[in-house]
């Protein structure tokens, strides 16, 4: 631990952003870098906690503690070690990834947690700056192929680390670029597609290989692949969107959020797109439908295109300013938040309800039929009921459709495999990340559904290593995090984690009342008043929650231990 008061003495700054004024006239990214002093000082926030519950919120098990204090001690090339070791893509998750480890940390009980996100996003920015980032190819090639279909983050996490373990991958990708949502789903103001390519660069480098315009299942037979490659895995996404079928629907004017963002990132990547088929928000009065992060990237991108004015929707009620009771440290904060894109302007209405899309005399939307909406518990289940005599119409030229996704797309790739699903609708798999199709393995939303992209690269390293592990018998390949092996039952087998949950399942359990009447009292700043947010109701945490932060604890104090390969950093997590 740098700086032992650290946390008393420094409050949490906020990332850095370019002026609203001038971010809304280009499509450049709107962050800045943070200084680096500042960056220094927010790393001196973190308290070395005895249990470090940053690493429960992170899927991928990012070694938090470790790095923020390299930061502190000015010792930026370990700190990117560290990084890398648990994560490939530390560049998107620092941009893209809402940060749950943020949400866990143990100082935001009483306090704003230490800024983690902006802390992983200046290692990595500095590290290719210092050109500590280069390609690792492996030492021998295993002779065997291996075909990854989807570019996203999962199936780029996937053939990063198969490629690195010797075997020959390549990518498949239906569009003419690679990178998924990563290159057409996310506007360039949120992260520039250099990011993206300085990546992409990396493991061309080492040998992965990438084809485009390769829809599987549709104009390359899957059973095709099969043949030529000794193993499948599925990362295609959950790209199924959510309609909303209701009277007008069929309306010019109305459209999906990820087809209007996928033509503005296409002219941003300079595609020559034809006026009369662009759709923009220029001069019109537009609606967002959906209140996630679909919608804010809609938001940011009709603000860059000069819409007149802009309202956002979400059946929800808005979400309050602080943790209520019954949404406790550790949970996941559902509070209200700010985007970039909120910050820039339009209005956001919750608790409404689109009833129908309305018609001017040429068949083009010109307005939304809205209600207000109360939520209520049915059968164990919330619904919404429409506010009698609540009814309006909100003017508008341009509805998106920003609701989210419904899970994978079925025809071409998964219905030629025949590939069992869940009764969501997503590919199914076994423990060993094989889905009903042996030699065949899925990872991230396509499995999972929509979910959060640190998932996805964390799913896309799991998945990784059980491919290896099935062509080679054995792999030296990383989990993500202990999430990976409770699901595959080694849990229920492993003595010794048997043994950590049956000692700390009850202290674990108690962690918060205990820190509230002992250690909270401890932390209250001078002359301040201490904004405890913990709840007099415990729940006893699951045994993955137990096993991930009894084992999580011992790992970060291996200050010797270097982890600049899978190899060597599997020996030191005793794996």
């Amino acid at each position: 631990m740098g700086k032992v008061t650290g946390f008393l003495e420094f409050k949490r700054d906020k990332q850095p952003y370019r002026p609203v004024e001038e971010r809304v006239h280009d499509w450049k990214q709107v962050m800045l870098p943070w200084p680096a002093d500042g960056l220094r000082k927010q790393g001196a926030r973190c308290m070395d906690c005895g249990i470090p519950f940053c690493h429960q919120g992170c899927p991928l098990g990012n070694l938090i503690p470790d790095w923020n204090d390299l930061v502190y001690r000015d010792r930026w090339r370990e700190a990117i070690d560290r990084l890398h070791a648990t994560n490939n893509f530390p560049e998107f998750t620092g941009t893209l990834c809402p940060a749950p480890c943020e949400g866990s940390c143990v100082l935001g009980i009483n306090d704003d947690p230490v800024t983690i996100k902006g802390i992983e996003i200046s290692i990595i920015d500095r590290a290719f700056a210092e050109g500590w980032v280069g390609p690792e190819p492996p030492a021998t090639r295993t002779g065997k192929t291996v075909a990854v279909v989807g570019s996203g983050p999962a199936g780029l996490a996937a053939a990063q680390q198969l490629g690195r373990a010797g075997h020959q991958v390549t990518v498949f990708e239906r569009a003419d670029r690679i990178g998924g949502l990563l290159r057409y789903g996310i506007p360039e103001f949120k992260m520039e597609k250099r990011v993206l390519d300085r990546r992409l660069a990396q493991m061309e480098a080492e040998g992965v290989r990438f084809v485009v315009n390769t829809h599987v299942g549709m104009d390359r037979p899957v059973e095709a692949l099969r043949r030529e490659f000794d193993a499948l895995v599925l990362c295609g996404g959950a790209c199924a969107p959510r309609d909303l079928p209701i009277p007008g629907r069929d309306l010019d004017g109305v459209h999906f959020a990820m087809d209007y963002l996928t033509q503005q990132n296409r002219r941003c990547e300079g595609d020559a797109v034809p006026d009369e088929t662009f759709v923009t928000a220029q001069g019109k009065r537009v609606v967002i439908i959906g209140g996630g992060d679909t919608g804010a990237d809609c938001l940011g991108t009709v603000h860059r295109q000069g819409a007149l004015e802009v309202h956002q929707l979400e059946i929800l009620p808005r979400p309050p300013d602080q943790r209520a009771e019954d949404n406790p440290w550790p949970q996941w904060p559902n509070i209200y938040r700010v985007s970039s894109a909120h910050a820039e302007g339009g209005e956001r209405v919750y608790s409404v309800s689109t009833l129908r899309f309305v018609s001017d005399e040429h068949g083009r939307v010109k307005g939304l039929e809205i209600a207000r909406v109360e939520p209520v518990r049915e059968g164990g289940r919330l619904t919404f009921r429409e506010v009698p005599d609540s009814a309006s119409t909100l003017p508008c030229e341009l509805v998106l459709l920003a609701m989210g996704f419904v899970g994978p797309e079925r025809p071409g790739l998964l219905e030629q495999l025949g590939v069992a699903l869940t009764e969501r609708g997503n590919v199914k798999r076994d423990p060993n990340w094989m889905t009903s199709v042996p030699g065949v393995f899925t990872a991230g939303d396509m499995q999972r559904g929509q979910s959060l992209i640190v998932w996805a690269i964390a799913e896309g390293r799991s998945a990784a290593r059980a491919v290896d592990r099935f062509l080679m018998g054995r792999s030296d390949l990383p989990r993500s995090g202990v999430r990976s092996w409770l699901t595959t039952g080694l849990f229920r087998k492993n003595q010794r984690t048997r043994s950590l949950y049956e000692k700390w399942a009850g202290p674990i359990a108690s962690f918060s009342t205990s820190m509230s009447r002992i250690a909270l009292p401890l932390m209250v700043r001078p002359g301040g008043s201490l904004r405890s947010q913990a709840t007099s109701q415990t729940r006893l945490p699951s045994l993955e929650r137990v096993a991930r932060v009894v084992t999580a604890a011992p790992v970060r104090r291996r200050k010797t231990i270097s982890y600049s390969t899978p190899a060597s950093f599997r020996t030191s997590r005793g794996w």
